[in-house]
């Protein structure tokens, strides 16, 4: 379609001629597997609060996949990390990501649907199973997750050297990772060696809360651009976004605080912008700080101002929200490419 083959073109410019920096995610290589019950009754069996996460052993997750068989289903690549690269490869940037999965068919989804969309994989099959995030969707379309890790948490810093870092200019981190401060702490240190610039997620307020030194400590030494939400930021600094943002900023080069259906606020050294978000029909928020990175890190990869970087973050954001889970549907983005041109052509 000539609209899709315009942005593509406009993208090999921003390469070729403007520089267009490379980014490499690492994260929790997992499959999400969208599934729709007829009724509340298996979370009961299960024991899964309504509208929760819970992390579950491979038994768990084993049963309640079994229990579910005959219900329609969908699967997608997933993870925090992963979730970005893949917005960020579907718009045309030149991505890698790096993860652990099993050497199973779950893991030869995930790396196929990472490979579909455009994204350079280095990942390691471990013996364990590829790690799952079942989501069980409600009639009212309230998710319930039951999340499996295996093989994601696999990941060591011994898996990482500066080779795979080698084509990269943008390292970008979610902060799940903090589990395994080494592996953080060695990403950073080839990044830093590499002159990359580094984006780090805070993810969720609970590891936040769990791992806050660690943060404060990773922060500090080797973050330059950092996106969290209210509550992740208010977890951090025990602030509202309007107080955090300030404090935060002291630490980074650029700030990224999302504040929901209010849109977002952005600070650097020249000073705090605030972005309104994309009026939507809004069925589902999961992927919504995900793709708001792959929106933002596009921008700022392409050099555009923190302006337009954060319009390109609420437009992704946006059309993640209006469908379950967290993939912007495929048919969507050919109209989502019309809009990322209008923005970079304002």
């Amino acid at each position: 379609m000539p609209k899709i083959r315009a942005f593509s073109e406009l993208s090999n410019i921003f390469k070729e001629i403007f520089n267009m920096k490379q980014i490499l995610g690492i994260g929790n290589a997992l499959v999400d597997i969208m599934t729709l019950i007829d009724d509340d009754q298996i979370l009961k069996v299960f024991s899964l609060p309504k509208g929760s996460m819970q992390l579950v052993n491979k038994e768990k997750s084993d049963l309640i996949k079994s229990r579910t068989a005959k219900c329609k289903r969908t699967l997608s690549s997933g993870g925090s990390a992963a979730n970005t690269i893949h917005g960020l490869a579907m718009l045309d940037a030149v991505t890698g990501f790096i993860g652990s999965i099993g050497a199973d068919e779950t893991g030869d989804f995930f790396e196929r649907d990472m490979k579909n969309a455009g994204v350079n994989t280095i990942l390691f099959r471990r013996d364990s199973v590829t790690g799952t995030a079942v989501a069980l969707i409600s009639p009212n379309s309230e998710r319930t997750f039951a999340t499996h890790l295996g093989a994601a948490i696999e990941l060591g810093p011994d898996d990482l050297n500066k080779e795979q870092f080698k084509p990269f200019d943008i390292l970008y981190l979610e902060g799940y990772l903090l589990n395994d401060k080494s592996l953080v702490d060695k990403a950073c240190k080839i990044a830093g060696e590499k002159k990359m610039e580094v984006a780090l997620d805070l993810a969720s307020y609970n590891v936040v809360e769990a791992k806050i030194d660690d943060f404060k400590e990773i922060i500090e030494k080797y973050v330059d651009i950092l996106f969290a939400n209210e509550e992740e930021a208010r977890s951090f600094t025990g602030l509202d976004p309007e107080e955090a943002i300030y404090k935060i900023a002291d630490q980074c080069k650029v700030t990224v605080i999302k504040v929901g259906e209010k849109g977002s606020i952005i600070k650097s050294r020249d000073g705090i912008i605030k972005i309104k978000s994309v009026p939507v029909k809004c069925k589902d928020t999961t992927g919504a700080g995900d793709l708001y990175a792959s929106g933002f890190l596009y921008g700022f990869a392409n050099n555009l101002s923190l302006d337009k970087c954060g319009h390109l973050g609420a437009l992704l954001a946006g059309n993640v929200i209006e469908t379950v889970g967290a993939r912007i549907n495929e048919s969507k983005w050919p109209e989502i490419k019309e809009c990322v041109l209008s923005v970079v052509n304002e």
